[in-house]
């Protein structure tokens, strides 16, 4: 047995254990340990078992207790007799006798049907296939060939029951279903005769002469758009589509079909697989579906190249502003959200999305505690409370947490230190800073250019400290690079009945440094406002906390920054690919 094996191994490697080969040592002392012997112990008795298939000794095993109970009431009494007794005739063990008399007298094997006698001898190179449903579908898509006419097997679904039973391949030849002659069939009726049956399918086919070797690798990839299958007249079986949302992470199993891949959630890997647009085929529907849509002027998400959002819970103590806080940078902010945009940042379904790859590759990264933190950023609609959950992360520990100061032209105050409140610089150096695509966000506010730029964060990150950072979702993918590696916190507000009882108190920050009660059109827009962003920008959210108890939502924001640093991750496979280039 394996047992045995393992012993014999042991042996030879004891041996070369003595002569300090190069990790026969570390394989000793593998090969020795107690819980993978117990473990090769536990895989014998499995197969024996296996082997040797238990059959019932009876299958009257309740009319064989009823008997020894009969004989029992004639035997001398005694306490051991009255206990059996009592055992045998209790309501739990005549169920379970019942149960076992069931199981022991059903047949659970498959009844297949006899194959036909009258095969003729010129159909030697005919397979007989049969399959065994039990409920589930076929697992497998047919067609007709262009030329010949013929119903073939067009692809195997991954994972399905013809996959799992190795009898069907894509390209056999279809000749007759449950002994109905497919040929001058259409594949509709084809599909209708196979829904019908029930129990076995027996399949008459002309195998394929070369049978397709599968030589996939596996990719993880990231929707980046959504796909409903039955609504895509376009696709070779409804039924076989998978379903996805944009951000949900897919396993890719299969890509030979140049239009159509197989693939899976990873949510659900123990699923059968489904088929999805190609990288290709998806990218194509998105710019013929943009280019189909009638001009609308655009009314859509109002925002700008800034992140900062009103405090909504304020307090009425005046405290002192750290750097990323200050209200003339806020308001800056505020106010370039409500200048105009261009087509990216106004429309949901803009060219920029259209023209955007549909699925991004993936890999699970983890940080290694030597290696720089993950940039952490907040993103949500004015008045949510992302400021407000920043600021209350950064004072919960000054020591790990930290925001990027920001730049701006202004003149530096007699009470301000320059690199505390902000980098005080000129504008020639701002404006070089933009142009150079070093500005994460920027903005102007009564005449003075306010940002936050890259070596802002870069400082914060080289101090080993987590940069805390709120944008606008404009500038998520200016800060999405394998240097940063950004981990994107959506803030999200709770209904709106929630909000009425949550921010009553609440006061919200206008141009005019007025603290304003919110209005219920301030909610309701704060409402459209996170809808409008999960939809052009939901892709790229790791993670989604909504806002309806201000401390529970701290207390969820420390957790999730946490798991960023220090559990595995789905991140942009350019980023790992990037890393470990010379």
């Amino acid at each position: 047995g394996v047992s045995h094996v393992l012993t014999l191994a042991l042996q030879e490697l004891s041996l070369l254990c003595k002569r300090d080969v190069n990790g026969v040592g570390t394989l000793y002392d593998l090969l020795r340990s107690r819980w993978l012997q117990a473990l090769l112990k536990i895989y014998e008795c499995l197969q024996h078992y296996l082997r040797k298939r238990p059959d019932p000794v009876t299958l009257q095993a309740r009319a064989l207790s009823r008997e020894v109970v009969e004989l029992l009431h004639q035997a001398p009494q005694s306490g051991e007799i009255k206990e059996l007794r009592r055992l045998l005739r209790s309501p739990h063990f005549k169920a379970l006798l019942s149960a076992h008399d069931t199981v022991a007298q059903k047949d659970f094997e498959p009844t297949l049907p006899p194959l036909p006698d009258n095969i003729p001898e010129n159909e030697e190179a005919m397979r007989i296939v049969c399959l065994v449903k039990n409920n589930q579908p076929l697992g497998a898509t047919i067609k007709r060939h262009e030329i010949t006419g013929d119903i073939t097997v067009a692809r195997v679904i991954h994972g399905g029951l013809a996959d799992r039973s190795g009898l069907l391949y894509a390209g056999d030849k279809l000749v007759e279903v449950n002994g109905v002659p497919v040929e001058g069939l259409e594949p509709e009726q084809v599909i209708n005769i196979l829904a019908l049956s029930q129990g076995t399918i027996m399949f008459k086919l002309i195998p394929v002469s070369d049978r397709p070797v599968s030589n996939q690798t596996t990719l993880y990839v990231r929707a980046m758009a959504d796909y409903w299958p039955l609504q895509d007249p376009a696709i070779p079986c409804a039924d076989a589509g998978l379903p996805f949302k944009r951000g949900e992470i897919l396993q890719i199993v299969d890509q030979n079909d140049a239009l159509w891949w197989q693939a899976r959630k990873v949510s659900d890997l123990s699923a059968c697989a489904g088929l999805i647009p190609s990288n290709h085929l998806l990218k194509r529907k998105q710019r013929e579906f943009w280019w189909c849509q009638p001009f609308q002027p655009h009314l859509c998400l109002k925002s700008s190249m800034f992140a900062c959002m009103p405090d909504v819970f304020s307090s009425t103590v005046p405290l002192p502003h750290p750097a990323g806080f200050r209200r003339s940078m806020r308001l800056c902010r505020r106010k370039a959200r409500l200048n105009q945009q261009s087509c990216y940042s106004r429309c949901p379904s803009s060219c920029y999305s259209t023209l955007a790859a549909p699925y991004e590759e993936v890999v699970r990264y983890q940080r290694h505690p030597t290696d720089r933190h993950r940039l952490i950023i907040l993103v949500g609609p004015a008045g949510v409370g992302v400021n407000e959950l920043r600021r209350r992360l950064i004072t919960s520990n000054p020591q790990e947490f930290q925001s990027a100061t920001p730049h701006t032209t202004r003149v530096q105050k007699s009470y301000e230190m320059n690199g505390r409140e902000y980098h005080y610089i000129s504008k020639e150096t701002f404006e070089n800073m933009v142009y150079s695509h070093r500005m994460l966000e920027y903005g102007e506010y009564k005449g003075y250019l306010y940002g936050t730029s890259i070596d802002a964060v870069r400082t914060v990150l080289d101090a080993g400290k987590i940069c805390v950072i709120d944008l606008e979702p404009q500038g998520i993918q200016i800060a999405r690079t394998h240097e940063l590696k950004p981990y994107i916190i959506f803030i999200k507000p709770p209904s709106i009945g929630c909000m009425r009882q949550t921010r009553k108190n609440a006061r919200i920050i206008t141009d005019y440094y007025v603290n304003m009660k919110f209005k219920e059109e301030d909610l309701q827009e704060m409402e459209e406002s996170a809808k409008k962003m999960e939809a052009q920008f939901g892709q790229f959210f790791d993670h989604v906390i909504v806002n309806d108890n201000l401390q529970e939502a701290s207390a969820q924001l420390l957790s999730a920054v946490h798991r960023a640093q220090d559990e595995p991750q789905w991140v942009p496979a350019v980023w790992i690919c990037s890393d470990n280039q010379p």
